[in-house]
């Protein structure tokens, strides 16, 4: 069954003009005791969204079947509970809260200023961190945010290469955290595709980055986080680190942690911290100031609170025990699966993982990154293409697959399934063209997918 159970290198407020806006405040003490809603008069009928739209209402049903038959292994994709997505699904959809809590430029915050307060306080918790910002759209905006607090347009700064596992986000040409500021990309050791620290340390020295990124979206192994704070200090960057990947993995405690040690970091909500498509941003005490004047005004409008309230469930669900358990579930079922696809003739890159996420090379296999999660798929198996270190494949037909386990350990497999699943992969990417094979597979995953079922489903 499933498991549940400094301040700042710019002056910020010289770049982005901002005073808290004059509220009515209104205390915790004042808010009347939650009661529940009058009943709606008999008369009264709204038609749910079946009737209003079929083709979109038909639409959401077939994705809920397939996210219950299929086998999700994208890295950055999970379920969350159904208490999550309740909170998703709220009426806080409707509020518009620009600005923070006490601090708002709308009024009618009186439920809304507790839900933010209430999500800060129990990240800050899991965490450990000074400061929270949970408002940041997505990951992308998070990091945004980050250069704008700390860095101007043209500043040198640093991060893990798009084509060694990096994100767009850390400085790739075609991103604006490229094309606005000089960005000097750091790879991998070629010998084991390890993230290379002395060319690390080595670019730092020359260049002396304002900003250094840490962070991965493609990397299987563990960060070493001191490594990098040790080698900002010495050229006097600011360090963030990404952990949008393994934020949950760090909150269970199987994976070194970056609060504390990075002036910053991001994270987004969705991946292993099984929450909402948001993001958060963690950092020291002196950061606060600069951080939460680029997010908002710096870059953004008013939050979005429904999504808000779904990571104050989220990071309740993170505080429980059974979720350190699932977190230790993730890392096993991957290390697992690993080990089974090398058994099966699997080239994988740094030959395996220590985390959430593995990185096939299907060189040896005659077959290509497209090709094969392709024929995946259609076997009832989710997975994403993925390029390479040094991959002589272009991106939209790359070398490799990407995969991750956090969506079907929350669904309750274990080793057992990793083993079944490394042997449906095998078959499939040994004939990809077969349509009798891949129709056989994709019955026999439904099967096992009975046996246990999607958190969060109604199907």
């Amino acid at each position: 069954m499933p498991i549940w159970t400094s301040s700042a290198v710019i002056d910020a407020g010289a770049v982005l003009p901002y005073e808290p806006p004059m509220t009515t405040a209104h205390p915790p003490t004042t808010r009347s005791p939650i009661t529940s809603p009058p009943p709606r008069p008999t008369s009264w009928h709204e038609p749910p969204l079946a009737e209003v739209d079929g083709e979109i209402a038909g639409l959401i049903a077939e994705e809920e079947r397939r996210e219950s038959e299929t086998l999700r292994l994208i890295a950055s994709e999970n379920y969350v509970s159904r208490a999550v997505l309740e909170a998703t699904g709220s009426v806080l959809t409707n509020k518009y809260s620009e600005g923070y809590p006490r601090k708002r430029y709308y009024e009618g915050q009186q439920s809304i200023d507790p839900v933010e307060e209430i999500a800060i306080r129990r990240v800050q918790e899991l965490f450990g961190a000074e400061h929270v910002n949970v408002q940041p759209y997505s990951g992308s905006p998070a990091n945004l945010a980050v250069y704008l607090a700390t860095a101007k347009p043209g500043d040198p700064i640093m991060g893990l290469s798009l084509a060694s596992g990096g994100h767009l986000t850390h400085g790739h040409p075609v991103s604006i955290t490229g094309l606005f500021f000089k960005s000097i990309p750091y790879g991998l050791r070629p010998s084991d595709h390890l993230i290379d620290m002395d060319q690390v340390r080595s670019l730092a020295r020359e260049h002396r980055p304002k900003l250094i990124f840490c962070g991965t979206t493609a990397y299987p192994r563990i960060l070493d986080f001191a490594a990098f704070a040790d080698i900002a200090k010495e050229v006097g960057a600011v360090l963030a680190a990404d952990i949008s990947h393994i934020s949950g993995l760090v909150v269970a405690g199987v994976h070194p942690t970056p609060v504390g040690i990075a002036d910053i970091v991001t994270t987004t909500t969705h991946k292993t911290f099984r929450g909402p498509r948001g993001a958060m941003i963690l950092c020291k005490k002196s950061f606060a100031s600069a951080i939460d004047k680029a997010v908002f005004p710096g870059l953004q409008g008013g939050p979005h609170n429904h999504t808000t309230a779904a990571i104050a469930v989220a990071a309740r669900e993170a505080a429980a025990p059974s979720f350190r358990d699932y977190a230790r579930q993730i890392v096993a079922n991957a290390k697992v699966l690993a080990e089974e696809l090398v058994a099966r003739g699997f080239r994988l890159i740094t030959g395996g993982t220590d985390n959430h996420l593995i990185l096939v090379d299907l060189t040896n296999k005659n077959v290509t990154g497209k090709v094969a999660a392709k024929a995946l798929d259609q076997a009832g198996i989710v997975t994403n293409m993925n390029a390479i270190p040094n991959d002589p494949r272009k991106p939209f037909d790359p070398s490799g697959l990407r995969l991750g386990t956090p969506a079907v350990t929350s669904r309750g497999m274990k080793e057992a399934e990793m083993k079944q699943l490394a042997t449906f992969m095998a078959q499939v990417v040994g004939d990809p063209t077969d349509q009798a094979l891949l129709a056989r597979i994709a019955g026999e995953v439904r099967e096992m997918c009975r046996g246990f079922p999607a958190p969060g489903i109604r199907v």
